[in-house]
């Protein structure tokens, strides 16, 4: 059902007056005819609204939520009053009026959000059950972002959107549906940041003033109105509570943050070694080979073709001796085959989905005709996690979920009266569609775990719904090799990231087609600044590993990936801030300053973390371009110029540079350029120090790399502030947790001071104090000082 709410005339239901209410701890029930409403305080910046239509609550069931959510807290007060209801917590009030209508403000009294309409539903004769709607207002100069894998400008505002997981091959920047569905979206005006999530698994609609300039409003096909508002006023704090509902991705091992080479497909086994051999001998650092379906007998999932894969374990630790580690695919359809015993474990035990007369679910893809398995089921995500067990002892290191939206060839996906099991709560596939590829996902990633464990892995999914980042990292799917799938990829990895999936990036230089030189070039750069950074494409349109773009444009391509490696403790301490408090990884542009209105409509550039600045080359032939640096001062990366934002700059990037720019007052860390994570021990940490007139604090997470012993508190957190003070800088020293990096010093290169340091002191931990020699002879003062000093002090 695609019509607008606003658009339909007839059979509209709108609750009535409130006859009774009642409060239990942090929940309220408001009983009007026909409908209820349920409002739980889930923190005093988040707050859930749940309706029924005709009777009572749904059961209290979803896939998205985590189920350790925090304690609600006790201090919420709620009042009756003539017309309305107050409810206020530490950080909001709620106003509910007697017909059910929602406005929320902060405690200034400032209106954050209002219905329009509010909750209504319609009753849906052919499959029973209801649509349900909401509707608000939009508020002076409002502007939306968010909901996941959506193309377009980067600003929903006059847009509206459909949320049904699709394979999408060959999208373009119209394309709607795609691959994932994150029903969660933010508001900001008067810089008052707000999100909205849509807890509901049927297809859904978002409507920011496209049908009605005044009015934004979400519904879905069926289910019950289930919403989560959270408060920042801070965008970033939004992003924050969006997780602390959904969860965040764990902390994933450092190799995976490197550089992949993938293609479909390299087989046999010579290839794949070539590749790794050539990588090694020009020099490339890379961490994973990935293996598409051709590695498989026929497609058949946990399976190796003997004749291209004669003996996977022995290649698999031959990679692994190079330092490459090798990530498998994997997909639902299990080939109908009486000798295949995935096959045969599947209909004994009725792990398949059926048709709602009773025969089982069948559908085309890779393998020919299959089943499928229902991953909603326990008992089946338990069987298919089984399946993993001689492949990673082999030494698989990480699965990519593919073709799970679901994908079946000839009918688009399942028929919508496939059933399902859905945790006990059964029902059609209208229901189950959008949740179908986390549950696989996760289905791989608890099962994997339970065997790779005490080893941290990689988890790939092309499809996903809410609280998919608990389970895999994902990429925007099969996108084209062209300069509008460049600028695509930048939006999209932008807005997947504020939806809670920091670990996302797109397959450089499209998977469809044959990129240019230069594409390819500028492709490489954008990559290496997004978590997921993966090189795929489909065999049958060329190559495009780094070499295959000619001697003339390798050397930049090796420059992108060596920036990548120099600052993977910078991404992997970003990264770090994501797995323990949600806040995303990339940050758009309106994210770093909410309140200036220019950032309100850019889109090209975007922080990497809260101390990068990086806006891609997205036009052909050019060799600079102008971008707008947010408040404050920050240094260019390149030549450490040095830049007053708030204002448009314009930067020169000639093929061989993307624009970079570093916060003032930043310590960036940096590895030397290994060929691999782990290649050999740091004998020194490199800390790029941007000067800053202010006051600053930086931090440089580290851990083992590959092992979950950081969740027992083996891992060190180095925290830096730097301070202006009497002429001089001062740096500080806070360090908590107990890894012993291998490293005994740091190298502290000064950019950006007013004068060449004429003398450097430290103090140790031990209280001993040392002055310290500045060396001049580079490009920019260095200083070598003890990872053990707690205060240093820059005259």
């Amino acid at each position: 059902m695609e019509q607008d709410p606003r658009s339909r005339a007839q059979g509209k239901r709108t609750p009535q007056l409130v006859y009774r209410w009642e409060k239990t701890g942090a929940i309220c029930h408001f009983y009007a005819p026909q409908t209820t409403l349920e409002v739980s305080v889930v923190t005093d910046h988040i707050l859930r609204f749940r309706y029924s239509p005709y009777g009572s609550l749904m059961q209290n069931f979803s896939y998205a939520i985590r189920e350790d959510l925090p304690t609600p807290p006790t201090s919420i007060k709620v009042e009756e009053h003539d017309d309305s209801f107050f409810l206020e917590t530490n950080s909001l009030r709620c106003v509910i009026s007697k017909t059910l209508h929602i406005s929320i403000y902060n405690l200034d009294g400032q209106l954050v959000v209002e219905d329009e309409r509010g909750f209504h539903w319609e009753e849906s004769h052919q499959h029973g059950g209801n649509f349900v709607y909401c509707s608000k207002r939009i508020q002076e100069q409002e502007v939306f972002f968010g909901l996941g894998d959506k193309t377009g400008n980067f600003n929903l505002r006059g847009r509206r959107f459909e949320l049904w997981a699709t394979d999408r091959y060959g999208y373009d920047k119209n394309s709607d549906p795609l691959y994932k569905n994150i029903p969660f979206y933010q508001g900001l005006h008067h810089g008052l940041g707000y999100g909205i999530f849509f807890d509901n698994t049927f297809r859904s609609h978002f409507d920011f003033g496209h049908s009605n300039g005044n009015v934004s409003s979400f519904w879905a096909d069926g289910g019950q109105m289930d919403y989560y508002f959270i408060y920042g006023p801070e965008l970033l704090r939004v992003v924050e509570g969006y997780a602390v509902l959904t969860g965040t991705h764990e902390l994933p091992p450092l190799w995976a943050l490197g550089f992949h080479q993938s293609k479909w497909s390299y087989f046999p086994e010579s290839q794949v070694k070539s590749i790794a051999q050539k990588l090694r001998e020009l020099q490339l650092p890379c961490d994973a080979i990935h293996l598409d379906i051709d590695y498989m007998d026929e497609f058949r999932c946990f399976t190796w073709n003997a004749d291209r894969f004669p003996d996977p374990a022995r290649m698999i630790q031959e990679l692994k001796a190079d330092g490459f580690n090798a990530v498998a695919i994997t997909d639902p359809g299990i080939k109908l085959d009486p000798s295949y015993s995935v096959y045969r474990e599947g209909i004994e035990n009725g792990y398949f989905c059926r048709r709602a007369d009773g025969p089982l679910m069948r559908g085309e893809v890779w393998p020919g005709i299959c089943h499928f398995p229902d991953f909603t089921d326990p008992a089946v995500r338990q069987w298919w996690g089984t399946k993993f067990e001689d492949q990673v002892a082999q030494g698989i290191a990480g699965y990519w979920n593919d073709m799970n939206e679901p994908a079946v060839f000839e009918l688009g996906t399942f028929p919508e009266d496939t059933r399902h099991d859905y945790d006990g709560h059964p029902c059609s596939h209208r229901k189950a569609h959008n949740i179908y590829g986390t549950q696989m996902a996760r289905a791989t990633y608890e099962g994997v775990k339970a065997q790779i464990f005490p080893r941290r892995f990689l988890n790939l999914t092309r499809s996903g719904f809410a609280g998919m980042q608990r389970f895999a990292a994902t990429w925007t799917g099969d996108n084209i090799s062209t300069w509008e799938h460049l600028w695509l990829a930048n939006l999209q990895c932008q807005r997947m990231s504020i939806s809670g999936v920091s670990f996302v990036g797109s397959d450089i230089g499209g998977f469809i087609g044959n990129p240019s030189p230069e594409l390819f070039v500028r492709w490489m750069q954008l990559g290496a600044f997004h978590p997921f950074f993966r090189v795929h494409s489909s065999g049958d349109h060329g190559d495009q590993e780094p070499w295959s773009f000619g001697s003339a444009n390798l050397p930049a391509i090796r420059k992108a990936i060596e920036t990548r490696y120099r600052l993977l403790p910078y991404v992997y301490t970003t990264f770090r801030q994501h797995a323990h408090q949600g806040t995303p990884v990339i940050r758009p542009l309106v994210y770093l300053d909410q309140h200036d209105p220019q950032t309100h409509y850019r889109m090209d550039e975007f922080g990497l973390g809260p101390d990068l600045l990086i806006c891609p080359i997205l036009e052909e032939k050019s060799e600079g371009r102008q971008m707008y640096l947010p408040k404050g001062q920050w240094f260019n990366y390149w030549t450490d110029e040095e830049v007053t934002g708030g204002k448009e700059v314009w930067t020169e990037a000639r093929l061989d540079t993307i624009p970079v720019y570093v916060r003032a007052g930043a310590l960036l860390p940096h590895y030397p350029v290994m060929q691999h994570v782990g290649e050999e021990k740091l004998a020194e940490l490199i800390l790029h120090v941007y000067y800053t007139s202010q006051t600053y604090a930086s931090q440089v997470y580290e851990d083992a790399g590959d092992f979950y012993e950081y969740e027992q508190g083996n891992y060190c957190i180095r925290t830096f502030s730097q301070v202006a003070e009497k002429g001089q800088t001062v740096i500080r020293q806070y360090t908590q947790g107990r890894f012993n990096s291998s490293y005994a010093t740091f190298n502290m290169v000064l950019h950006g001071f007013p004068t060449v340091p004429k003398k450097v002191t430290i103090r140790l931990t031990t209280g001993e104090e040392q002055k310290i020699e500045v060396h001049t002879d580079g490009d920019t003062p260095e200083i070598v000082v003890s990872k053990q000093f707690e205060k240093l002090v820059i005259k």
